[in-house]
């Protein structure tokens, strides 16, 4: 089965060991060929297909793998691991995905199907975490040790990273900041709860806001651009910041984080968002470390290139195979 919607930009050859990097969303997926020194040697988009069910997707999924690998060998180029990240609830230490309303996953042995069809050592592991370490490590968290990074769109995750390794929890579910409980009589949430973050914060909490106040519709970009001419805005926006602000002092108490990075769509209004969201956060802290808030660097690229740390991880520090030797066998056998 070939991968629907394929596109393909290279980048330079020369020989170098390299990582299968891919990051699966509900809509579309972003990999890569990334070396040890964190350069992205070679991109691919390609359509999820989520509606052909899970299975198809799964199929993708590999198929782009194996693609990928033989990219690489078409190039000079030495695969020597492959990270895959997905939405939902992930088993990173057996490598399989839970749970993904997104793409229809169930218990699926994610890692041993890219192994098989590949014969390369793979990490398997959730979007937002490997995007936060991403973050994190090569981003606005740069020499940072305990950083909490945000990513606001259509809901609301968070990765807890220290010392550039994301904490997952006993159940790979760590990070659902977007359900905490801030508004306990607010709208309902798709979780079951009432007033989570999620469900008056987010991009998509934003619009449908704006909608009830006004009776007409506005993407949450444009509810930020109309600030300071529509008060309908300016009333959405601040109940955003203030219920965002309610959120972060619960995950600063909870994590202690020297910096929060926030991400995701509601980030792209940049100061709009963050300057009033410092503001209101400073105003409710009592024993708590105010920490700093930065908007995030790396963009929709953070979760490809988690996928990448994850197996340059998986592998050894240096980027090199524990045992290439191995790799180089198994490769073969797979050929």
């Amino acid at each position: 089965m070939t991968a629907p919607g394929r596109t393909r930009k290279k980048a330079a050859t020369g020989g170098t060991d390299v990582v299968v990097s891919i990051d699966v969303g509900g809509t579309g997926i972003k990999c890569a060929l990334v070396d040890a020194q964190h350069r992205v040697r070679h991109t691919e988009r390609h359509a999820t297909g989520a509606e052909r069910g899970p299975q198809a997707v799964l199929e993708t999924i590999l198929d782009i793998a194996a693609s990928l690998a033989a990219t690489a060998h078409a190039q000079g180029w030495r695969p020597i691991a492959a990270g895959v990240v997905v939405p939902g609830i992930v088993d990173e230490q057996a490598g399989v995905a839970r749970w993904s309303s997104n793409i229809g996953f169930r218990d699926v042995p994610l890692r041993d199907a890219v192994v098989e069809r590949t014969g390369l050592p793979t990490a398997v592991g959730h979007d937002v975490r490997a995007g936060g370490m991403a973050e994190a490590r090569l981003g606005a968290g740069r020499g940072r040790r305990h950083v909490l990074v945000v990513p606001i769109g259509t809901g609301i995750a968070a990765a807890h990273v220290v010392d550039g390794t994301v904490l997952s929890g006993a159940h790979g579910a760590a990070g659902e900041i977007g359900h905490i409980v801030v508004r306990p009589q607010g709208p309902a949430c798709p979780c079951g709860l009432r007033g989570c973050l999620e469900a008056v914060a987010s991009a998509r909490a934003v619009q449908l806001r704006y909608t009830e106040l006004t009776g007409t519709t506005a993407t949450a970009a444009e509810v930020a651009a109309r600030l300071g001419a529509d008060p309908h805005a300016d009333q959405v926006w601040a109940e955003t910041v203030d219920a965002l602000a309610d959120g972060l002092l619960t995950g600063q108490a909870l994590f202690d984080p020297e910096l929060v990075i926030i991400g995701g769509g509601l980030a792209e209004s940049g100061e709009a968002l963050l300057a009033p969201l410092r503001e209101s956060l400073a105003a409710k802290v009592t024993f708590h470390r105010l920490p700093e808030i930065v908007r995030a660097q790396l963009g929709d690229e953070a979760g490809s290139l988690g996928a990448a740390l994850m197996a340059l991880d998986l592998v050894g520090s240096a980027g090199h195979s524990k045992d290439p030797d191995a790799v180089d066998k198994r490769i073969e056998e797979k050929a």
